[in-house]
């Protein structure tokens, strides 16, 4: 039997539909914050004697990351910069969800109220239909933001070489494994490289003060932090995780 070819009506009419929309899933948003924000944070941020030697799921090992480092959720002192970064991640994560409504949608089948007062499985259609402030509810249901981080890379010296996810077990809560986005704010920029680096996607994110980084947080993004050259580099970090198990499906 000879081998059946392909009709050429139909690559033809597949090619009428022009090339495939691939999307990489990581987002960046400019001006997140300003830059009198952003030096405001990186000033701050020098000037404390809190910070102490960058960890990785294993511990300290700064031949995988190379950083000093602050959490800064739950320090009283540092509330307001805490609440400035969550409030610039929520907007950026709300146009996220817009862009990738299934980011929401996929992982749960959830209902939202309609204008008839019975309650309706949520869609993308009906997603696209809610203005911010009917939205922002259904996210804060489902999704929490996580411990803010702020690290810093010396020049020439400091990075996070090794290719990681975020998404891993650790411990009996699996606060690891709720993860599901990550997200980092550049405070500063002036430095060659230094770029958040991802390995399937082949694609290197520049510093730029202000900007937000948005990406999944599993092994499909395994990434590195790239040396900066030149001047240090300054981030904040963290990530956004689902609600737990007993808040999302607690009954009464």
């Amino acid at each position: 039997m000879g081998v059946r070819r392909p009709s050429p009506l139909r690559m033809n009419a597949d090619a009428a539909h022009g090339p495939a929309v691939v999307h990489d899933f990581i987002e960046v948003f400019p001006d997140a914050l300003d830059r009198a924000q952003c030096d405001a944070l990186v000033a701050r941020f020098a000037a404390s004697r809190e910070a102490v030697p960058g960890r990785i799921g294993g511990g300290v090992m700064p031949e995988l990351k190379d950083s000093r480092d602050l959490t800064i959720t739950a320090r009283d002192e540092w509330r307001d910069a805490d609440a400035m970064l969550n409030q610039a991640v929520f907007r950026g994560l709300m146009a996220y969800l817009r862009r990738y409504p299934h980011t929401l949608i996929a992982p749960l089948m959830l209902e939202v109220p309609g204008a008839d007062g019975a309650r309706h499985r949520l869609t993308p259609e009906r997603m696209a239909a809610m203005d911010d402030a009917e939205l922002a509810p259904v996210v804060q249901t489902v999704l929490r933001p996580g411990a803010i981080n702020l690290q810093r890379y010396t020049a020439d010296r400091g990075g996070y070489p090794y290719w990681h996810c975020e998404l891993y077990p650790r411990d009996a809560h699996a606060e690891t494994l709720h993860r599901h986005l990550l997200w980092t704010m550049y405070l500063n920029d002036g430095f060659e490289e230094g770029e958040t680096e991802f390995l399937y996607q082949q694609r290197r994110i520049a510093p730029r003060a202000g900007s937000l980084l948005i990406a999944p947080a599993a092994f499909t993004h395994t990434h590195r932090g790239n040396r900066p050259k030149g001047g240090d580099k300054v981030i904040a970090t963290s990530w956004i995780l689902f609600q737990r198990a007993e808040r999302l499906f607690a009954t009464e």
